[in-house]
């Protein structure tokens, strides 16, 4: 008895210290987006449906280091072509300070570039530690949240990278997101891998390309530009802001 009680005891410590906690790296996301469901109904939607495909993908990687993390547009899938490109997406940046609670986005909006600095989105979770996913070889938990006072958005994330963030400015659960998905939005995020060696962590800093503006002045500024948009427009403000 005693010696299979300290077999279990020996077999306890073995698992405890093969656990490994990673703090640095990088992720890549695969950004999948129901274009004909996001533009929804009207003109303005039938003008682009049957000029794209139903589906597109994009990839974006979120390098981390030192409870910071910076989010950038990286490639578009090749067989999805939109008639605008990549419509400016390398234009747009997410710096996030999570010891400082701030952060800084590049946002390109109607062809211009701006610079909005602000506090990290307060985001109340409800965890779901029942419900799990495997992602990117990863044992993730769900939890949800609601953004832009009624918009749902479904996390899964993985307290084995203990860096608290995620895809753009969605962040506060006790490890990285590692998948998102945001109904009305139409749209996932997934991690398809992590690169914890040979990455270069330097990159991670506040971006200073663009004309300073209080984000609260430019939404005014989007929402007022788009009230006519009908569904497009509500999901541009939320695209712009996210």
């Amino acid at each position: 008895m005693k010696k299979i009680v300290a077999s279990i005891i020996i077999l306890t410590a073995i698992s405890a210290n093969a656990q490994q906690f990673i703090n640095n790296g990088m992720i890549e996301y695969e950004v999948r987006i129901n274009n004909h469901r996001m533009f929804g109904d009207g003109l303005f939607a039938e003008m682009f449906k049957d000029k794209m495909p139903n589906f597109s993908t994009t990839y974006y990687k979120l390098t981390f280091n030192d409870n910071k993390a910076i989010y950038k547009y990286d490639r578009l899938n090749e067989k999805d072509k939109l008639p605008w490109g990549s419509n400016n997406a390398e234009d747009n940046v997410w710096y996030n300070d999570f010891n400082s609670n701030t952060r800084v986005n590049q946002k390109s909006v109607f062809g211009d570039i701006y610079i909005l600095s602000d506090s990290l989105m307060n985001l109340d979770w409800k965890l779901m530690p029942n419900e799990t996913r495997e992602i990117a070889g990863f044992i993730c938990r769900k939890a949800q949240a609601v953004i832009f006072d009624s918009v749902y958005v479904f996390a899964f994330y993985t307290d084995e990278i203990t860096v608290s963030g995620g895809p753009m400015g969605i962040h506060g659960l006790p490890g990285m997101i590692l998948g998102i998905t945001i109904p009305r939005m139409f749209t996932s995020w997934i991690a398809t891998k992590l690169q914890v060696n040979g990455v270069n962590t330097n990159i991670i800093a506040a971006p200073t390309k663009g004309k300073k503006k209080p984000a609260t002045e430019l939404e005014a500024s989007v929402r007022k530009a788009t009230k006519d948009w009908g569904t497009w427009g509500q999901q541009s403000v939320w695209n712009i802001f996210l």
